[in-house]
């Protein structure tokens, strides 16, 4: 398949000020959360292609959310904007004093999809969670999920909620590009095979540049539902600072009494995670089985890659 065929169009819309940008800026462009500060108004459209995972390009069309840039998408640029669209990430401000116009809006943009893109994946970000108290967080997102997935018929959506202050924003934009890489059964069926091999309890693959959980397989039971989430923040912020000490973030091994954990460059694409509990695995035996399976996963990333699975001799 040509990597002009791998390309998927991705339309982030929304009202002005809903935080579009933010977002797009800490996942894609590597600023960190009190930076987004900074950033103006989207005037128009904003296009940018990030290529991803190889052959796949994520063409994200940035939608500014004035009135008049909306009104324009629903009326002169309709078929531009809405054809072949693969996915729309539609971003509710959980705050807004304007709930009835986000919701028209949104309504406008389904018909649109309907009408052009009837295959799109439709995802709602109810963001800016931070500023409610927390203890009404979970009563007001179900309420919110509702009226969307109600208003959403004959479409599905899946809703997240997200803050740029806390993991959730990576744990929504995980699993939206998750739904976007082509070959994710045969890579996570060769994670897993990987996992059982070398005997480890978890391994997690990110993606290179925006540390987004890609694929994942864990063999035996984690108490926290949200690790993925806070580690892809947590080395990304390490990334980041070692990147203004003109140092890049190679690879990283965390060891106690419980468990080691290894995180190394993987693929020309990826990182990689292993945890192991076994204490009688050296070090350097997990970190020759990282390198070993390299050359397989970066077959698995081109989608004419092998259809074969992963079989390595432990060390």
């Amino acid at each position: 398949m040509s990597s002009t065929a791998m390309k998927k169009k991705v339309l982030l819309m929304g009202k002005s000020g809903s935080g579009k940008t933010s977002m797009r800026s800490i996942i894609f462009a590597n600023y960190i959360a009190r930076d987004t500060r900074r950033l103006g108004a989207t005037i128009d459209v904003e296009h940018s292609h990030v290529r991803f995972l190889g052959n796949l390009v994520l063409n994200l069309w940035d939608c500014g959310g004035q009135d008049t840039f909306m009104e324009n998408y629903f009326t002169s640029q309709r078929d531009n904007i809405f054809r072949n669209v693969e996915v729309l990430i539609y971003v509710f401000d959980v705050e807004s004093r304007e709930l009835e116009k986000d919701m028209h809006y949104y309504q406008s943009c389904l018909e649109a999809i309907l009408q052009n893109s009837p295959d799109a994946k439709v995802f709602c970000l109810v963001h800016k969670m931070d500023l409610v108290q927390e203890d009404q967080r979970d009563l007001i997102f179900k309420e919110r999920e509702e009226d969307l997935k109600r208003l959403s018929r004959p479409l599905a959506c899946t809703c997240f909620r997200t803050s740029i202050w806390d993991e959730t924003l990576y744990k929504a934009w995980s699993s939206i590009v998750y739904q976007l890489i082509p070959n994710v059964q045969q890579l996570e069926s060769n994670l897993r095979n990987f996992a059982q091999i070398i005997e480890a309890d978890e391994v997690l693959l990110f993606e290179r540049a925006t540390f987004l959980v890609i694929s994942h397989y864990q063999c035996r039971e984690q108490r926290d539902a949200h690790r993925f989430e806070k580690i892809s923040n947590i080395i990304k912020q390490f990334k980041l600072s070692c990147s203004k000490l003109a140092a890049s973030f190679q690879s990283m091994e965390v060891r106690n009494s419980n468990f080691a954990a290894f995180i190394d460059v993987f693929t020309s694409n990826t990182y990689v995670m292993v945890i192991m509990s076994d204490p009688s695995i050296p070090s350097a035996a997990t970190l020759i089985n990282i390198r070993n399976a390299r050359k397989h996963f970066e077959k698995l990333e081109r989608v004419d890659g092998p259809k074969h699975s992963l079989h390595m001799r432990m060390r």
